[in-house]
């Protein structure tokens, strides 16, 4: 079986030429892939036949929308590769959803019977499927081609199609000047043609325009396509960078990155950013960086949930992993999260021991793939255990940078009182936030916020409006997790020295 990419669509065409008798086209955009090949057929003059299990084989001509009646007799997937076997003339033989009966017995005896006859015709047979399902048997005789999804030419060809369309409709408005063309073709990379066509007709129906400002909702057709898999969780952003109090030095360094993904940045010679470790204490604002990020990139951002990678079947774990970085990549530019990674690989020393290896291979697939990516998904991973990480995932080239977030200094503890005010209605003006920073040495930032939110807890019981002194209250109150883990916080401290970047 071998494996090859597909340049732009000409790759299927020299198989063909090559007289290569079976090809598997793995695409989710059927009449797209059928297209092409109909017009290889018109310049190579070969007959193109298309069957389902509904209709069996049907002669196809490219722009023909009349239903004709399949060939008697053909809708058997058995019956039907024995007809081609029959066939003497050069054509192309389109089998939809075969993957379904390609593991029968019978049918995949036929197929290489077929494999071995047609090496000597001018008759190719093209399996056409969403997925790969291919028998041992017919492993040496399958030629698999990736089709890819449309490219960023492929959908500003469709965008400017429509813009074209819309300029005779005086109620629909289309403005692609400014950069919002490219913040539109970055929300709609990773469709399908049909879905991109889709999410651009129902933007201009519901809000009557389609501008920068819409790209939310374009957004909003990849999250149907997240969840239909359960492997990645679509995070609606909500958190902004403002939030984030201190860690200057990372926020500078994710700003600079903002216009990175774009045709722009490639154009300058800058390579796609491909990721950002995130270490530190528990509560200072890994996982609020994580979350803003994509706020500001104006990009989706993905969590990969660990736990739902680690299925019971044997060999379902590496399936699982493969799959959710081929999901993340469907929906680039994007950015994905991968939330405690010290803890999916906390037994990865053992794991030819304690599980036959799942956690060596699903590891070694991850940071392979961090390695060798070009695709546009930026990687966030977030770690509290510094220490149990393995020294392969802390190599240059897995991220591009790698921040130590420790806790927050007086400055930074100000900021995040003052952010944590807020977001409460209260004016931070009205307190007195030096005393409060003062008062909240050794705090965490999740920390200093609980003992916000514990204040207006007493105000509100009290029945009167929150003070500095209720503030105080709550924070003397609370003991920090600095004092708990002492020893552990000044490991970490010691061992990120040298090692990692600091984030303040």
């Amino acid at each position: 079986m071998t494996k090859l990419s597909l340049g732009r669509y000409t790759e299927i065409e020299t198989l063909i030429r090559a007289r290569y008798p079976l090809i598997y086209a793995v695409s989710w955009e059927e009449s797209r892939v059928l297209r092409e090949i109909g017009d290889i057929g018109q310049r190579l003059g070969k007959a193109v036949y298309c069957w389902t299990v509904n209709d069996g084989l049907v002669s196809y001509s490219p722009g023909l929308d009349v239903k004709q009646e399949g060939k008697k007799g053909t809708k058997d997937p058995l019956m039907a590769v024995r007809d081609v076997l029959q066939q003497t003339e050069p054509a192309i033989y389109v089998l939809k959803d075969f993957h379904r009966y390609i593991k029968e017995a019978a049918v995949t005896r036929g197929l290489r019977d077929l494999a071995e006859q047609l090496r000597s015709t001018y008759v190719s047979v093209v399996l056409l499927s969403a997925v790969v399902e291919i028998p041992v048997e017919l492993e040496k005789d399958v030629t698999i081609v990736d089709y890819p999804l449309p490219s960023r030419e492929d959908i500003r060809h469709l965008l400017q199609s429509i813009a074209a369309d819309v300029k005779s409709n005086p109620n629909l408005t289309m403005d692609l000047s400014n950069g919002a063309e490219e913040a539109i073709l970055n929300g709609a990379v990773g469709l399908t043609l049909t879905e991109a066509e889709n999410v651009f007709a129902k933007t201009l129906v519901t809000t009557g325009r389609l501008t920068a400002v819409e790209v939310p909702l374009i957004f909003s057709e990849k999250k149907q396509i997240i969840r239909k898999t359960g492997l990645l969780e679509y995070i609606q952003v909500q958190e902004d960078l403002r939030e984030v109090g201190g860690l200057d030095r990372l926020k500078k360094w994710v700003v600079q990155r903002k216009m990175a993904f774009g045709q722009a940045a490639r154009q300058f010679g800058l390579p796609t950013p491909k990721g950002l470790l995130i270490l530190g204490v528990q509560g200072c604002g890994k996982s609020l960086c994580a979350k803003a990020v994509p706020r500001l990139w104006q990009v989706p951002l993905l969590r990969l949930d660990m736990g739902q990678l680690f299925g019971s079947l044997v060999g379902s774990s590496e399936q699982n992993v493969r799959r959710a970085i081929q999901l993340a990549e469907s929906v680039q530019p994007v950015v994905l999260w991968i939330d405690e990674i010290d803890k999916g690989f906390s037994g990865l020393d053992s794991s030819s021991f304690s599980d036959a290896g799942t956690t060596s291979r699903v590891f070694g697939t991850i940071i392979t793939w961090l390695q060798e990516k070009t695709s546009s998904v930026f990687v966030i991973a977030t770690a509290n255990n510094v220490e149990v990480l393995p020294p392969e995932l802390l190599r240059k080239g897995r991220f591009d940078e790698i921040f130590f977030v420790d806790l927050p200094n007086p400055a930074e503890r100000e900021s995040i009182v003052r952010i944590h005010l807020a977001k409460r209605r209260r004016n931070p003006d009205h307190f007195d936030i030096k005393a409060l920073a003062q008062a909240s040495e050794g705090f965490s930032g999740a920390e200093i916020e609980q003992a916000v939110i514990s204040a207006l807890f007493d105000a509100f019981t009290e029945r009167t409006d929150i003070t500095t002194d209720h503030v105080l209250r709550a924070i003397r109150e609370t003991v920090p997790l600095s004092r708990l883990m002492d020893q552990e916080i000044k490991r970490r401290r010691e061992w990120s020295k040298g090692r990692t970047r600091p984030a303040t």
